[in-house]
Protein backbone atom coordinates (compact mmCIF):
# COMPACT_ATOMS: atom_id res chain seq x y z
CA UNK A 1 0.00 0.00 0.00
CA UNK A 2 3.37 2.35 -0.16
CA UNK A 3 1.94 2.77 -3.40
CA UNK A 4 -0.90 4.50 -3.56
CA UNK A 5 -1.14 6.72 -6.20
CA UNK A 6 -2.77 10.11 -4.59
CA UNK A 7 -1.71 12.53 -7.48
CA UNK A 8 -4.54 11.79 -9.92
CA UNK A 9 -7.37 13.16 -8.29
CA UNK A 10 -5.32 16.31 -6.59
CA UNK A 11 -4.46 14.05 -3.47
CA UNK A 12 -7.38 11.93 -3.04
CA UNK A 13 -8.78 8.65 -3.95
CA UNK A 14 -12.20 6.91 -3.97
CA UNK A 15 -12.71 4.33 -1.16
CA UNK A 16 -15.24 1.87 -2.02
CA UNK A 17 -16.84 0.87 1.29
CA UNK A 18 -17.85 -3.05 1.27
CA UNK A 19 -19.84 -4.99 4.36
CA UNK A 20 -17.05 -8.02 5.20
CA UNK A 21 -19.73 -10.30 5.93
CA UNK A 22 -23.00 -9.73 3.34
CA UNK A 23 -20.37 -8.23 0.92
CA UNK A 24 -22.94 -5.36 -0.02
CA UNK A 25 -20.98 -2.16 -1.41
CA UNK A 26 -22.03 0.31 1.48
CA UNK A 27 -20.69 4.09 0.17
CA UNK A 28 -18.04 5.39 -1.92
CA UNK A 29 -15.95 8.08 -0.45
CA UNK A 30 -12.58 9.29 -0.92
CA UNK A 31 -9.53 9.88 1.20
CA UNK A 32 -6.17 12.26 1.16
CA UNK A 33 -2.93 10.60 2.98
CA UNK A 34 -3.88 11.57 6.18
CA UNK A 35 -7.23 10.14 6.38
CA UNK A 36 -5.79 6.99 4.93
CA UNK A 37 -3.26 6.65 7.67
CA UNK A 38 -5.96 7.35 10.45
CA UNK A 39 -8.16 4.73 9.16
CA UNK A 40 -4.83 2.00 9.37
CA UNK A 41 -4.37 3.05 12.77
CA UNK A 42 -7.28 3.33 14.13
CA UNK A 43 -9.65 0.70 12.02
CA UNK A 44 -12.32 3.09 11.78
CA UNK A 45 -12.96 4.17 8.11
CA UNK A 46 -11.93 7.93 8.03
CA UNK A 47 -12.29 10.04 4.96
CA UNK A 48 -11.44 13.61 3.50
CA UNK A 49 -14.95 15.76 3.04
CA UNK A 50 -14.43 17.67 -0.38
CA UNK A 51 -17.27 20.54 1.18
CA UNK A 52 -16.06 20.93 4.37
CA UNK A 53 -12.18 19.80 3.12
CA UNK A 54 -11.50 18.71 6.63
CA UNK A 55 -11.01 14.78 7.76
CA UNK A 56 -14.07 13.28 9.11
CA UNK A 57 -14.88 9.89 10.90
CA UNK A 58 -17.42 7.98 9.65
CA UNK A 59 -19.99 7.11 12.45
CA UNK A 60 -18.19 10.36 14.84
CA UNK A 61 -21.68 11.98 14.83
CA UNK A 62 -24.13 9.01 14.20
CA UNK A 63 -22.35 6.16 16.49
CA UNK A 64 -22.87 4.12 13.20
CA UNK A 65 -18.77 3.56 12.82
CA UNK A 66 -17.09 1.38 9.59
CA UNK A 67 -14.84 -0.98 11.61
CA UNK A 68 -12.00 -1.87 9.15
CA UNK A 69 -11.60 -5.28 8.31
CA UNK A 70 -9.28 -5.22 5.49
CA UNK A 71 -8.28 -2.89 2.79
CA UNK A 72 -6.89 -3.43 -1.03
CA UNK A 73 -6.19 -1.41 -3.74
CA UNK A 74 -6.82 -1.91 -7.52
CA UNK A 75 -4.50 -2.40 -10.44
CA UNK A 76 -3.47 0.88 -10.90
CA UNK A 77 -3.18 1.87 -7.56
CA UNK A 78 -5.51 4.56 -7.09
CA UNK A 79 -8.48 3.10 -5.69
CA UNK A 80 -9.33 1.41 -2.48
CA UNK A 81 -12.13 -1.47 -1.55
CA UNK A 82 -12.41 -1.19 2.13
CA UNK A 83 -14.05 -4.56 3.86
CA UNK A 84 -15.65 -3.09 6.95
CA UNK A 85 -18.28 -4.09 9.59
CA UNK A 86 -21.18 -1.32 9.98
CA UNK A 87 -22.47 -0.50 13.41
CA UNK A 88 -25.72 0.10 12.03
CA UNK A 89 -27.59 2.33 8.18
CA UNK A 90 -24.60 3.79 6.36
CA UNK A 91 -26.29 6.59 4.71
CA UNK A 92 -27.16 9.86 6.31
CA UNK A 93 -30.79 9.15 5.05
CA UNK A 94 -30.86 6.10 7.45
CA UNK A 95 -30.78 3.74 4.78
CA UNK A 96 -28.59 0.43 4.95
CA UNK A 97 -26.62 2.08 2.06
CA UNK A 98 -26.05 4.75 -0.40
CA UNK A 99 -27.88 3.30 -2.88
CA UNK A 100 -30.88 2.44 -0.48
CA UNK A 101 -30.80 -1.24 -0.42
CA UNK A 102 -31.18 -3.86 2.42
CA UNK A 103 -27.87 -4.84 3.50
CA UNK A 104 -28.59 -8.65 4.49
CA UNK A 105 -27.13 -11.40 2.97
CA UNK A 106 -27.76 -14.34 6.04
CA UNK A 107 -25.76 -17.19 3.93
CA UNK A 108 -22.61 -15.16 4.11
CA UNK A 109 -22.43 -15.83 7.53
CA UNK A 110 -21.43 -19.03 7.25
CA UNK A 111 -17.94 -17.53 5.48
CA UNK A 112 -17.44 -15.68 9.24
CA UNK A 113 -18.47 -18.24 11.00
CA UNK A 114 -15.74 -20.55 9.25
CA UNK A 115 -13.13 -17.64 9.39
CA UNK A 116 -14.12 -17.36 13.21
CA UNK A 117 -13.81 -21.29 13.91
CA UNK A 118 -10.30 -21.47 11.71
CA UNK A 119 -9.14 -18.72 14.22
CA UNK A 120 -9.89 -20.82 17.17
CA UNK A 121 -8.42 -23.66 15.47
CA UNK A 122 -5.01 -21.44 14.75
CA UNK A 123 -5.16 -19.81 18.34
CA UNK A 124 -7.09 -22.33 20.60
CA UNK A 125 -7.76 -20.30 23.82
CA UNK A 126 -8.34 -21.82 26.65
CA UNK A 127 -12.33 -21.23 28.01
CA UNK A 128 -13.56 -21.95 24.46
CA UNK A 129 -16.03 -24.50 23.44
CA UNK A 130 -14.63 -25.03 19.95
CA UNK A 131 -11.56 -25.26 21.63
CA UNK A 132 -12.74 -28.36 23.51
CA UNK A 133 -14.04 -29.81 20.60
CA UNK A 134 -10.74 -29.53 18.72
CA UNK A 135 -9.24 -31.10 21.45
CA UNK A 136 -11.31 -33.83 22.41
CA UNK A 137 -9.88 -35.02 18.80
CA UNK A 138 -11.24 -36.37 15.54
CA UNK A 139 -13.77 -39.38 16.81
CA UNK A 140 -15.22 -37.13 19.51
CA UNK A 141 -15.90 -34.38 16.77
CA UNK A 142 -17.83 -36.65 14.57
CA UNK A 143 -19.48 -38.35 17.11
CA UNK A 144 -20.88 -34.94 18.16
CA UNK A 145 -22.01 -34.00 14.32
CA UNK A 146 -23.94 -37.62 14.22
CA UNK A 147 -25.71 -37.10 17.65
CA UNK A 148 -26.53 -33.36 16.26
CA UNK A 149 -27.74 -34.77 13.20
CA UNK A 150 -30.13 -36.80 14.82
CA UNK A 151 -31.69 -34.53 16.62
CA UNK A 152 -32.27 -32.54 13.92
CA UNK A 153 -34.18 -35.40 12.69
CA UNK A 154 -35.84 -35.66 15.65
CA UNK A 155 -37.44 -32.39 15.60
CA UNK A 156 -38.17 -32.51 12.01
CA UNK A 157 -39.98 -35.86 12.02
CA UNK A 158 -42.00 -35.03 16.00
CA UNK A 159 -40.64 -31.48 17.09
CA UNK A 160 -41.35 -28.09 16.25
CA UNK A 161 -40.18 -25.61 13.38
CA UNK A 162 -38.09 -23.50 16.10
CA UNK A 163 -36.33 -26.41 17.60
CA UNK A 164 -35.43 -28.06 13.97
CA UNK A 165 -33.67 -24.42 12.92
CA UNK A 166 -31.99 -24.60 16.48
CA UNK A 167 -31.02 -28.23 15.87
CA UNK A 168 -30.00 -27.70 12.70
CA UNK A 169 -27.73 -24.76 13.27
CA UNK A 170 -25.78 -27.05 15.87
CA UNK A 171 -25.13 -29.32 13.30
CA UNK A 172 -23.60 -27.30 10.76
CA UNK A 173 -21.74 -25.71 13.26
CA UNK A 174 -20.39 -28.74 14.30
CA UNK A 175 -20.24 -29.99 11.15
CA UNK A 176 -17.32 -26.47 10.23
CA UNK A 177 -15.54 -27.80 13.23
CA UNK A 178 -15.14 -30.88 11.83
CA UNK A 179 -14.23 -30.11 8.30
CA UNK A 180 -11.60 -27.17 9.90
CA UNK A 181 -10.12 -30.07 12.08
CA UNK A 182 -8.99 -32.08 8.58
CA UNK A 183 -7.84 -29.20 6.86
CA UNK A 184 -11.17 -28.15 4.91
CA UNK A 185 -13.53 -25.26 5.02
CA UNK A 186 -17.58 -25.20 4.68
CA UNK A 187 -16.61 -23.47 1.02
CA UNK A 188 -15.37 -27.18 -0.15
CA UNK A 189 -18.88 -28.92 0.84
CA UNK A 190 -19.85 -25.61 -1.52
CA UNK A 191 -17.70 -26.70 -4.59
CA UNK A 192 -18.79 -30.10 -4.05
CA UNK A 193 -22.05 -29.56 -4.51
CA UNK A 194 -21.54 -27.15 -7.67
CA UNK A 195 -19.46 -29.67 -9.16
CA UNK A 196 -22.95 -32.48 -8.96
CA UNK A 197 -25.28 -29.88 -9.61
CA UNK A 198 -26.94 -30.30 -13.35
CA UNK A 199 -29.25 -27.20 -14.66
Amino acid sequence: MDNLDFQKMNGLIPAIIQDSYTQKVLMLGFMNEEAYKKTVETKLVTFYSRSRKCLWTKGETSGNYLHVVDIKSDCDNDTLLIKAIPDGPVCHTGADTCWNEENKNDILFLNYLQDFIDKRHAEMPEGSYTTSLFNSGVNRMAQKVGEEAVETVIEATNGTDDRLIYEGSDLIYHLIVLLTSKGYRIEDLANELKKRHKE
